[in-house]
């Protein structure tokens, strides 16, 4: 639902992950990043290579450890995100929208013990509250 609601920014739920996470966290490394959004570094490292290629992002060394890559919105993935917004919400609404509206929350509440209960055995575990 999200690629047929999202087709035309030519975008996947991952990339719109890493931009959505990068635009709450400006500035975070590759390791965090990846824990952010709950995706391995060498997954991560081909997903931000098609985002600075197309512009969405900008990288920089960071000033404490010249290794460490350093990633933030461009001014075009932040335009971007805004256009987006709307047609990534259509997207949850249709995928929850079988559920009577009453049932909603509660199941979002579910899902959401569901993921955290099952963390751990994730690929990268996800940085939970």
């Amino acid at each position: 639902m999200f690629m047929e609601e999202c087709a035309e920014f030519r975008i996947t739920p991952v990339q719109y992950s890493v931009l959505t996470v990068l635009a709450r966290q400006p500035g975070l490394d590759q390791a965090t990043l990846g824990v952010q959004v709950g995706i391995d570094r060498a997954t991560l490292a081909g997903v931000l290579s098609r985002l600075v290629r197309r512009g969405l992002i900008d990288r920089r060394a960071s000033e404490t450890d010249r290794r460490m890559k350093l990633a933030s919105l461009s001014v075009e993935g932040q335009a971007l995100l805004k256009r987006i917004d709307q047609n990534a919400q259509r997207a949850h609404d249709r995928t929850i929208a079988p559920l009577p509206p009453e049932r909603r929350a509660a199941f979002l509440r579910d899902l959401t013990y569901l993921v955290s209960a099952n963390n751990g055995y994730g690929r990268t575990a996800l940085d939970l509250p």
